[in-house]
C-alpha cells in the first residue's frame, strides 16, 4: 500500500512554508538593516539582507512584474492540479506543497515589495544569497526526483 497525502494536508504544508518564509523575511529585514550581517552557523552560514529583483542566480534582473505573473500562473496551475486530485502520492504531494509554498513565498514578495527578500549566505563558497522559499523550491525538485525514481517502473509492466 503506497502512502498518500490528502489535498488538505498538501495545502497545509504549502501554507506553513509560506508562513515560515514570510515571517523569516520580515523578521530578518527588521534586524539586518544598514548592511548588517550575522553569523548563523560559524564557517557555514551567515545572514545578509539582499533585495533581488530577478530570479534564481539573479537571472532576469529587474523583471519583477514578469516574474510576479509567472509566480501567479504557476501557483494557480498547482492549485488547479491539487483540486483535481483525491489523494496525492506522498513524494508528489510533498513536492507539490514545497513548490506551491516556495512559489507563493517569493511571489508575495514580488507583488508586495517589487523584489524578493534573500538573506541566507553560504560562507565557504561564493553562492547567491537565498531564502526559505528558494529552499522549498529546491526540495520540490528533490521530491519530484524521488517520486520519479521510486515509481520509474510502475508503467513498464502494465
Amino acid at each position: 500500500m503506497s502512502r498518500v497525502l490528502q489535498r488538505s494536508t498538501t495545502l497545509s504544508i504549502a501554507a506553513a512554508i509560506v508562513l515560515i518564509d514570510q515571517l523569516s523575511k520580515a523578521g530578518l529585514s527588521a534586524v539586518l538593516v544598514d548592511g548588517k550581517t550575522m553569523t548563523a552557523i560559524p564557517g557555514i552560514l551567515s545572514l545578509q539582507l539582499v533585495h533581488n529583483s530577478g530570479a534564481a542566480f539573479s537571472l532576469f534582473s529587474r523583471s519583477t512584474e514578469l516574474l510576479g505573473y509567472l509566480s501567479l500562473l504557476v501557483s494557480v496551475g498547482i492549485l488547479v492540479w491539487i483540486g483535481r486530485q483525491r489523494a496525492i502520492p506522498l513524494w508528489q504531494g510533498l513536492a507539490t506543497a514545497c513548490l506551491l509554498g516556495g512559489t507563493l513565498g517569493n511571489g508575495l514578495d514580488r507583488w508586495r515589495l517589487g523584489y524578493v527578500v534573500d538573506f541566507l549566505a553560504l560562507v565557504p563558497i561564493n553562492f547567491p544569497i537565498f531564502n526559505g522559499a528558494d529552499i522549498a523550491i529546491n526540495l520540490a525538485v528533490l521530491c519530484f526526483g524521488l517520486d520519479f525514481w521510486l515509481n520509474r517502473h510502475d508503467g513498464a509492466h502494465g
